[in-house]
């Protein structure tokens, strides 16, 4: 008896995308037939701010079977990848991916492929960002280049209050998604937030 008759439990749906304008109808069409569905709209680069997707995990038990369109939904990096999809395979739970039949969990082959995979969606991440560096690096030299500024004026002065209110730095810049240099600057008006 394979692993797939063995299962009872429940069929539960993941769908996530980047951004809040961004909308989720494509993957709900391809997570049909499932009895809870846990829905983002949420940047993957971090699990930090995936609510979710932690709930998803703390949801399943023994004998459900996670579905998700494509892994690049469940996870952006090779490490959260394999971290989420050994989470679940520790409590007894499979992952089927929709649209990538052959990396489904119940078989060492899609573990295998699922692996080599993320591998390489790393490895093009990772390329994608040297070679940015590099235009960066040259746009400087050329004097072209000014960093984008990663906080709108709202967000700072919401962030300047709520450090006059006692919140650390630390959390404020961790809340906001931004190094504490990038809301050092912004605080104190350098850099890219210099006026003028």
């Amino acid at each position: 008896m394979s692993r797939q008759q063995r299962r009872q439990g429940q069929t539960v749906g993941y769908a996530r995308v980047s951004s809040t304008d961004q909308n989720l109808d494509r993957q709900l069409l391809a997570l049909t037939d499932v009895d809870k569905l846990f829905e983002e709209k949420v940047s993957g680069k971090s699990r930090a701010k995936r609510s979710e997707l932690e709930a998803m995990l703390g949801y399943v038990r023994e004998g459900d079977l996670v579905k998700v369109q494509s892994p690049d939904r469940l996870a952006r990096s090779t490490k959260d990848l394999l971290d989420i999809v050994e989470q679940l395979q520790a409590k007894g739970v499979d992952i089927e991916f929709v649209d990538n039949p052959q990396l489904n969990t119940d078989s060492p082959h899609g573990e295998f492929m699922l692996t080599v995979l993320a591998a390489i969606a790393q490895l093009e991440r990772k390329l994608l960002l040297e070679r940015q560096r590099e235009g960066i690096a040259i746009a400087k030299a050329k004097g072209v280049y000014r960093k984008q500024k990663a906080l709108t004026p709202e967000q700072v002065e919401d962030a300047k209050k709520r450090v006059t209110e006692g919140v650390t730095k630390a959390r404020v810049a961790r809340d906001l998604g931004v190094s504490r240099q990038t809301l050092y600057e912004a605080l104190n008006g350098t850099g890219v937030y210099a006026s003028g």
